[in-house]
């Protein structure tokens, strides 16, 4: 990489500006912390190569990128009136990657893929500009600033600093970078961001309302590509796939069945949530389940099959009686009979534990490989995928060796600090929902099966954390407790932490 200094010292700057936005408990800090995660932003995209960003000094690109912050003031302008906009805003843009290829050669620098390819998550970094700099606008005005809740607030700048850091001893410093530029700085500050909007009471209806249409609409187009076997994007390993076998998977708005299977698993489970705590009508409510389902079946994902059987589980044990319970103590065993005696029987047939995993068992063997040999601090961020095809001594293309396991990945990237943070995160957020749940059960159930499922289904396959939903949940979670912590009384927050504690 021609400018990894450019990139590391971007990436202190980023791990210093999260961990700022993050604890910040007054509006100088957040501000600050605001600004070094922006200028993190811009040293990082520089060090990936500015062969893009010298076209910005044409007359076209610089129209276009006048055009961009135009829209982003306007934005910023409807969120600094009305900021309890924001998390309803995030969620709707955050599942959406439009097929925008970004080049040089092209006279605005940009142009639409026609190749099956998805782009990046433009519509959620155009909302997180405006929403920041509506924060910033909001904090410089002298408006109150809420912190975070401590047991999340702590565990985040702990991992996004250990994330930063972690490019100044990465074995592949451009795909850290390229993971940080798109991926960990932008939700940095989504987490920073989105929990210090407003939370007004209309705020969780809108949000179920949107995860349902959300749901609802992916599984729609999904079930219209069944009909025509026609998909807008896909992996070319997809179309060969489906050329060649019985079934035809479909990816509907994504570029991965399972990616697809994973978000209308989120919707099934804010419908389930409603259901079981009558916060819905019912009949409506079972149709968008029916549809939700049939669209979730053609993705014959089974990691969101699992994640799905998982958060149903879950939601049985915490809200059903005692014969409940135990029917789903009979199911879960069943299941786990069943699935062994599946795995059994094709292996008495002659398939390998390799081709029965879909190739998972032999990426967790790598990715393992990379552990043991980097087991403090890993190999940096990004680079577990070089370093297995390295140690693996194979020809084969870098992204074969995606672990598809996120707590590998973490221990094979960020090393056995990595492991600790992600866990104290986990537990965090865990804690977090949890308190979300004593005060506002609905609200409660749907943030904890949202972020089940994502943390079921990242086991089998890529994402948890870089999946913009992860961070969205725990910033709603955040948000709507330090909203309504705002507006008790001393006296209030007094009696309440002394219940906590009891």
């Amino acid at each position: 990489m021609a400018h990894a200094d450019t990139a590391q010292l971007a990436a202190v700057g980023g791990a210093v500006g999260s961990v700022v936005a993050l604890l910040a408990r007054g509006r100088w800090p957040l501000l600050a912390g605001l600004v070094l995660l922006a200028a993190a932003e811009v040293g990082l995209a520089l060090s990936l190569g500015d062969a893009s960003l010298s076209k910005l000094s044409s007359a076209a690109g610089a129209g276009a990128a006048v055009a961009g912050l135009l829209l982003i003031a306007a934005a910023a302008a409807v969120l600094v009136w009305r900021p309890a906009i924001v998390p309803v805003a995030v969620l709707v843009a955050a599942p959406f990657r439009p097929p925008i290829d970004f080049s040089s050669s092209n006279r605005f620098l940009i142009s639409i893929a026609t190749d099956g390819r998805l782009g990046r998550l433009l519509p959620l970094y155009f909302v997180l500009c405006a929403a920041a700099a509506a924060l910033g606008w909001r904090a410089l005005r002298g408006r109150p600033v809420r912190s975070l809740p401590t047991v999340i607030a702590f565990p985040a700048a702990a991992f996004f600093a250990v994330a930063f850091l972690s490019v100044l001893w990465a074995q592949d410093v451009e795909a850290g970078a390229n993971l940080l530029v798109f991926f960990t700085l932008p939700f940095a500050a989504l987490l920073s961001t989105v929990p210090r909007a407003d939370f007004p009471d209309w705020v969780p209806r809108a949000l179920a309302t949107a995860a349902l249409a959300l749901g609802t609409l992916f599984a729609l187009v999904g079930l219209e590509q069944v009909i025509t076997h026609k998909l807008f994007f896909y992996a070319p390993n997809l179309a060969t796939s489906n050329a060649n076998t019985d079934y035809f998977r479909v990816t509907s708005l994504f570029g991965d069945p399972s990616l697809y299977g994973r978000h209308v698993v989120l919707g099934i489970g804010v419908a389930l949530c409603l259901l079981v705590t009558n916060r819905w009508r019912t009949w409506p409510l079972i149709g968008l389940l029916a549809v939700m389902w049939a669209g979730l079946l053609f993705s014959y994902s089974q990691s969101s099959m699992t994640a799905l059987l998982v958060v149903m589980l879950a939601l049985a044990v915490v809200m059903g009686d005692r014969r409940v319970r135990t029917a789903v103590g009979v199911l879960a065993i069943a299941a786990a009979v069943g699935a062994v005696g599946f795995v059994a029987y094709e292996l008495i047939d002659g398939e390998t534990i390799n081709h029965i995993t879909s190739d998972r068992t032999k990426r967790v063997e790598d990715t393992a490989r990379v552990v043991r040999h980097h087991p403090v601090a890993g190999v940096g961020i990004g680079g577990q995928p070089r370093a297995s095809r390295e140690l693996a001594h194979s020809d084969q293309p870098t992204p074969n060796f995606v672990s598809h396991t996120t707590p590998l990945t973490v221990a094979a990237e960020l090393g056995a600090v990595g492991v600790v943070v992600y866990l104290w995160l986990l537990v965090g957020g865990t804690r977090l929902i949890d308190e979300v749940r004593r005060r506002e059960l609905t609200l409660g159930l749907a943030l904890a099966t949202s972020f089940l499922a994502l943390f079921v289904h990242a086991l089998f396959y890529s994402g948890f954390l870089e999946d913009p939903i992860t961070w969205l949940v725990l910033a709603v979670g955040a948000g709507w407790l330090a909203w309504g912590d705002a507006l008790r009384t001393p006296a209030e927050r007094s009696t309440a932490r002394a219940v906590a504690g009891a």
